[in-house]
């Protein structure tokens, strides 16, 4: 009998086991701010030494898998789309959706931002600041051409990211076209692929000791007092975030499908959960691509396509942060945003959109072209730098659910949807 019981304990998940660190960082990073006496030993060893070398540790194992992975998923995904025309009906469909839901991502935090006026009566003084670098603003003809690579090797190279999603797709196209002729060239990246995503998930095994020093950092060095003036600010962007994660794409999912949001939120959480952990889209690829395939019945053919498309061209949490950012900011400095400003607002973030990096924090880069794009002081990005790292697992989670979503709706208008799998109470941790 003690035996049975011992074998049908079910073992610890791995999004279990990043929930308690996450917990346990946040309580350690709390204990350290106010309980440890500043210091050598306090700051330069365990919040500047142990806790940051093994936290961006962590985050540099998932950015030295993000080129290759990418790269070879698209590769993989279109080989496996095959026909041309299907593919870029998929293409399409999947490129219009991202635009279409980070236009009203930017309208949700716009309309909220402007019912609760975040940046009226706090002043400058009050808010943790910190320095910021802003790079120059391209004209948008430079960006269009610089989607075209150059030299396939040097965008792979410096991980820029749209270049290298034209040529995997180009090459993914041309190996489907070609067939037999180039199989060995296919199965190396299909086998490429299939390593990577083996390494990816290796590294997710060191994600919990990786998410507790991120965030016992994060809170050893704010504390609480950073929120206190910011609090505004932050519940404009979950609010924002909330609408668009629960209502606006559980909505779309319903339309377009008629299947239950609710299923799709239980059994997709343990991914969102990764997702707000690492802040980073990326390292969510294979998790998601799994997910959708084992336990809501997406094919893989699509979502190896969809998936790390959208971890490069679909920022909705990224969007929203720049809403609110734009308007607290405004109010801050006294600037008042006409309409046309507004629409420039939905317009220009839905743009930066694309291309933004899958990895922590790109989106306050990013956001430096919106505030210029409606004479918003760039300054003031300084001012939600303290506490950006929050919403920014917030905003990631928010990203990823949005790319589940579309996939699911492509596929599901491409017939590629086991509705038997996705209806299943069975679920498997991950």
């Amino acid at each position: 009998m003690e035996k049975s019981l011992k074998n049908t304990k079910k073992p610890m998940g791995l999004s279990t086991k990043i929930f308690i660190a996450l917990i346990a960082g946040a309580i350690s990073g709390v204990l350290i701010h106010y309980f440890m006496p500043a210091g050598y030993i306090r700051d330069s060893v365990i919040v500047e030494g142990v806790l940051y070398v093994i936290g961006q540790g962590f985050i540099r194992l998932m950015q030295m898998l993000v080129v290759p992975l990418v790269f070879c998923s698209l590769i993989c995904g279109s080989m496996a789309i095959g026909d041309t025309k299907t593919l870029g009906k998929v293409g399409i469909k999947t490129i219009l959706f991202y635009l279409l839901t980070t236009a009203v991502a930017v309208s949700v935090a716009l309309s909220v931002a402007m019912l609760i006026n975040p940046g009226i009566g706090v002043t400058i003084e009050n808010v943790s600041t910190s320095s910021v670098t802003i790079t120059e603003k391209q004209p948008l003809t430079q960006t269009l051409l610089n989607i075209i690579p150059k030299n396939p090797v040097e965008s792979l190279a410096t991980a820029d990211m749209l270049p290298i999603i034209v040529f995997a797709l180009f090459v993914g196209i041309l190996l489907a076209k070609m067939g037999n002729k180039a199989s060995t060239v296919a199965n190396f990246f299909s086998q490429f692929n299939d390593l990577m995503m083996e390494m990816t998930m290796a590294v997710m095994k060191a994600a919990p000791i990786g998410v507790f020093c991120l965030i016992a950092r994060t809170f050893a060095n704010i504390g609480f007092d950073a929120f206190v003036p910011m609090l505004k600010y932050m519940g404009c962007v979950i609010l924002a975030l909330a609408i668009q994660c629960f209502v606006v794409y559980q909505l779309l999912l319903f339309l377009f499908t008629r299947l239950n949001p609710f299923k799709f939120l239980k059994k997709f959480f343990p991914v969102m959960n990764f997702a707000f952990t690492t802040a980073t889209s990326n390292a969510t690829i294979p998790l998601s691509i799994n997910t959708l395939d084992k336990k809501l019945g997406v094919s893989k053919k699509i979502s190896s396509f969809t998936i790390p498309l959208g971890a490069t061209v679909n920022m909705d949490g990224t969007s929203i942060m720049q809403g609110v950012a734009v308007i607290f900011v405004a109010q801050i400095f006294g600037i008042t945003l006409s309409p046309s400003d507004l629409v420039t607002v939905i317009i220009t973030a839905t743009l930066a959109s694309i291309g933004t990096s899958g990895v922590p924090s790109v989106g306050l880069i990013t956001l430096a072209m919106v505030f210029q794009s409606v004479g918003v002081p760039t300054e003031g990005i300084a001012l939600i730098m303290g506490i950006d790292r929050i919403l920014d697992m917030l905003r990631t989670a928010v990203n990823i659910t949005g790319d589940a979503v579309c996939t699911t709706i492509v596929a599901n208008q491409e017939g590629l949807v086991n509705k038997e799998t996705f209806n299943s109470d069975v679920t498997v941790d991950n």
